[in-house]
């Protein structure tokens, strides 16, 4: 038995032997058919086809809406508060908001006008004298020194009724400040002080504000001071608060610089007779800096940024190149490229952080201009029809 076994491992380990060297023998004169070596690896990756476009070169900003007109009303007397208008009242201007008691104002007014009467009476008296003495005084009836004094009596008496009015203007003055008027239209947002209370001059009585017109106030960094002017167009986005965007110019751009924010402030006027929008809204603010008419854009993803700079891939006969370029300002999703492209040219806007330089593409989806967002798009005519 062990004898016929090591005969069997024997006649097995020559077979083998011969089988390794036939098949040497067989790669060494072709004879074995061998596969292909396979296709090199391609990228699938849609591309942009360059095309000059319009591009809005634009700063965005966070704002916020204020009234034109919001002021805050004070008292002009001291007095005991005798009405002050409800809050949400709507008042027109000249309204009285708030009315403080005249006590000794009313009697003031009623002496400064029983006053005048006096006075006015005296003048009548002393004018009719000097016109009835002037005759006889040129016909030399009466002598100089005579009409001298009809003519001083005069005189004083026209002086007196001045000063009587003055002293009724003034009380009329004092008993006006009893009534705190409205200087605009609008309504009643606040009041500070309730009927019964005293007050004094120069306290507040209650808050009146207008939003018919609104303006909205952004600060704009101090780098754009030489490009923001008076006119410069501005689009208003309010969709946090389901409002449509607005456009607008510059009413106001401010000519001093924020120290601690190193901003200066812009307004914006814009027309609120619906009462959309109210004071203390937040706004996205765009400002239009430059528009360019020949530009070319790509979606702010298809540029690769590392420590090399800025680069692209473009696509040339099936391969892709990596390609460096020089970017401008960005808006909406959109990256302006100031050099490194030339219309016609391909690129890459979507497969790109897979690719190597050289790498073989196949191109699934082609596009040619940079929609809302910079969503890559086909023009209308390229879109396929819906069945």
């Amino acid at each position: 038995m062990y004898t016929f076994t090591r005969h069997t491992m024997r006649s097995l380990l020559v077979l083998g032997l011969v089988a390794l060297i036939a098949a040497g023998c067989g790669d060494a004169n072709g004879s074995d058919d061998s596969a292909e070596a396979p296709e090199q690896r391609r990228v699938r990756v849609e591309t942009l086809v360059m095309e000059s476009t319009t591009f809005d070169d634009v700063i965005e900003l966070t704002g916020a809406v204020e009234s034109l007109n919001d002021a805050v009303l004070s008292a002009q007397a001291s007095g005991t508060v005798t009405t002050v208008a409800q809050r949400g009242t709507r008042v027109s201007q000249g309204t009285v908001v708030a009315r403080i008691d005249p006590g000794m104002m009313s009697a003031a007014l009623q002496q400064a006008e029983a006053q005048v009467e006096a006075a006015k009476a005296s003048y009548e008296i002393a004018e009719d004298t000097f016109t009835r003495q002037e005759p006889l005084y040129q016909d030399s009836i009466i002598s100089a020194l005579e009409f001298e004094n009809v003519k001083a009596q005069r005189n004083q008496a026209m002086a007196g009724l001045r000063q009587a009015e003055a002293f009724l203007a003034q009380a009329q003055e004092q008993y006006s400040h009893t009534m705190v008027r409205a200087p605009f239209s609008g309504v009643v947002e606040d009041r500070f002080i309730e009927p019964g209370e005293q007050i004094s001059p120069g306290q507040q009585v209650a808050r009146v504000v207008s939003t018919s017109r609104v303006k909205v106030v952004a600060g704009v960094p101090e780098r754009y001071a030489g490009e923001i002017e008076v006119g410069t167009s501005v689009a208003m986005d309010f969709q946090a608060y389901g409002s449509e965007t607005r456009t607008g110019r510059v009413s106001f751009a401010g000519a001093a610089i924020n120290p601690q924010s190193r901003t200066f402030l812009i307004e914006i006027e814009v027309d609120n007779r619906s009462g959309e929008l109210k004071p203390e809204m937040v706004a996205q603010v765009h400002v239009t800096r430059e528009t360019r008419d020949d530009a070319l854009v790509v979606p702010r993803p298809a540029v690769i940024r590392d420590e090399n700079g800025t680069s692209v891939f473009v696509v040339s006969n099936g391969i892709a190149t990596r390609r460096n370029v020089d970017v401008g300002a960005s808006y909406a999703g959109k990256l302006l490229i100031e050099s490194g492209l030339q219309a016609t040219e391909e690129v890459v806007v979507l497969g790109q952080n897979s690719l190597t330089d050289g790498d073989p593409v196949n191109v699934v989806e082609q596009y040619n201009r940079v929609g809302a967002a910079g969503i890559p798009m086909k023009s209308a005519a390229e879109q396929p029809e819906s069945e």
